[in-house]
């Protein structure tokens, strides 16, 4: 496990230097020219440019190779003749640049439990597993909760606003169809059609598999609204539709600040009292802002310098979403849940089930010819519809039933589910991006 954990590391440093080289030129045959009469077409092979290895000049009709290395001309970057084929080491950086998130999100889970054990070692006995674990912890000596929490996901909402057009905001927001199914799956489906069967039938069929308790905080968790940064940065990384998503994790946690208090009564029939506004608020600054920021900037020459850097950027909303996953294994391995091994195992078989079917319930959904959405649409609505937020989730728990003894089991199968998502959410990546490819060429 450690030797993979190490791997996995070899692998995505590897791919930091092929992601730097990225916009570099790649042609492997290319020379200096210097044109003294009408251009005409160059017939020589590679083989025969190779002949000339130290000559001054290479000349014909006019056409001039100033002196260089046939090291230089051939095989530069991989490239160079025809018949030339990628080193190991470039198909390796090729693989690591296109699975980057994948990687990553192995790399984020393996280091978070893996590299503390690795580095208790008779070298290194002062470096404890305690003591990494809470490097990524929240309060931890690196503050994750501030730096990836709350800088990181500022970042993420600000970039998105930067990176849409006002227009295909507008049009994402206007699109009633789409955005009145994607609540009623979150809203109406998710308790309803899923929390309520599951937990009833849990209880008549397999009364011994969970405990009452953790079957309410199942119940609970299937009236949460949808992930914020989440859903946003796994829709980019699909090549989904942004707009969608964002208009969506807007509605979604604007309308949960009535609903799911709603939906709570309905099933517990206990009275909730909620800070409205201060959740309106943080809301605001967390996510409408950043994207209003964006938006001016893209009326400023900032925009130019996003666009010709797209995929550097790209690329650091994906790191921020890694950290995001490394914070929550940290914090996950060094506090726990407080379960027993029977109903820890019954919860990490249920929860990525219960996800990853939603998951491809939804995308079957959305994508069928009867709906009539696009690619990108259908990528945005099924991480928006099968997502639930443990941000908005975790202190809504906490105020409605705060002094309850059963609130830890309340909290533990969003606690659980919040990581796997991430999890599940990388591994669909691929697929997603492999399905939105022809949209987006």
């Amino acid at each position: 496990m450690k030797a993979a954990a190490l791997y996995l590391l070899f692998l995505l440093l590897s791919s930091t230097n092929a992601f730097l080289t990225a916009a570099a030129p790649s042609n492997g045959s290319l020379v200096s020219l210097r044109i003294n009469k009408e251009p005409t077409r160059c017939v020589h092979s590679t083989a025969h440019l190779a002949s000339t290895h130290h000559r001054r000049h290479y000349t014909n009709d006019g056409l001039h190779l100033t002196k260089r290395s046939i090291n230089d001309i051939v095989g530069i970057r991989g490239g160079g003749g025809d018949n030339a084929s990628p080193t190991i080491v470039e198909k390796t950086r090729s693989f690591v640049s296109k699975n980057f998130f994948l990687i990553g999100m192995g790399v984020a889970v393996s280091y978070a439990k893996l590299l503390p054990e690795f580095l208790t070692t008779d070298a290194t006995l002062y470096l404890t597993s305690e003591y990494i674990q809470q490097l990524g912890k929240n309060g931890g000596m690196l503050r994750p909760e501030l730096f990836i929490g709350k800088f990181g996901v500022t970042i993420i909402f600000l970039l998105s606003g930067l990176s849409l057009k006002l227009s295909e905001l507008t049009n994402a927001a206007a699109n009633l169809k789409l955005n009145g199914l994607i609540q009623l799956m979150t809203f109406g489906v998710w308790p309803f059609l899923v929390g309520v069967p599951l937990t009833k039938g849990l209880e008549l069929f397999a009364p011994s598999l969970l405990s009452k308790p953790l079957l309410e905080g199942l119940l609970i968790l299937t009236c949460l609204p949808t992930t914020i940064n989440m859903c946003i940065i796994l829709t980019t990384a699909s090549g989904g539709n942004v707009a969608t998503a964002l208009c969506n994790t807007v509605i979604s946690n604007m309308a949960g600040i009535l609903v799911t208090p709603a939906l709570l009564l309905r099933f517990f029939g206990t009275s909730i009292e909620l800070p409205f506004f201060e959740l309106v608020s943080k809301l605001c600054n967390k996510v409408l802002l950043p994207v209003a920021v964006g938006q001016a900037l893209r009326a400023t020459p900032v925009k130019d310098f996003y666009t010709k850097h797209s995929s550097f950027f790209k690329r650091l909303q994906e790191i921020v979403l890694l950290g995001i996953v490394w914070n929550a294994f940290c914090n996950a391995f060094t506090k726990g849940l407080g379960l027993d091994l029977g109903n820890a195992i019954s919860l990490f078989t249920i929860l990525p089930l219960l996800h990853i079917g939603s998951l491809m319930a939804f995308f079957t959904l959305f994508k069928s010819k009867l709906l009539n959405m696009s690619k990108g649409e259908s990528v945005a609505a099924a991480f928006c519809s099968s997502h639930k937020t443990l941000a908005f989730g975790l202190p809504l728990i906490n105020t409605i039933f705060e002094g309850n003894p059963n609130l830890a089991s309340y909290c533990a199968p969003l606690m659980l589910i919040h990581p796997l998502q991430l999890v599940i959410g990388s591994l669909v990546v691929p697929y997603f991006k492999e399905f939105t490819k022809e949209s987006r060429e």
